[in-house]
């Protein structure tokens, strides 16, 4: 599991490569948002499959694996899970540190029961 923190202003998809990165998987499973041809690229060179549905203005759609997709809302209930914890959801900490620190921590009280 791995955690990036940026400021509130930047998209979630700026991050996706660095997280991605020394990871091995068979498939990545993201929303729309991430449909990019640089991140697509990305995963393909590192040799999964990419499960990203395309963006409506693409000009030639790409082909996922709807029913591996529909498995991406299990990430979503896990994070949801996440924001259960006031001091997660409200970025209660002002440093960023403590901030990760009670990521890390409310993350694996969460996701190990």
């Amino acid at each position: 599991m791995r955690f990036i923190l940026t400021g509130g202003q930047v998209h979630d998809a700026t991050q996706a490569i660095p997280l991605l990165t020394g990871i091995k998987a068979t498939h990545v499973l993201g929303d729309k948002g991430y449909d990019s041809n640089q991140i697509v690229r990305f995963i393909q060179q590192q040799e999964a499959i990419a499960v990203i549905p395309p963006r409506s203005n693409r000009t030639t759609p790409r082909e996922y694996d709807r029913e591996l997709y529909k498995q991406r809302n299990l990430i979503e209930r896990a994070f949801n899970k996440s924001k259960q914890w006031r001091r997660i959801a409200t970025r209660y900490d002002w440093r960023s540190f403590y901030f990760m620190a009670g990521l890390h921590l409310a993350s694996a009280l969460t996701w190990s029961s």
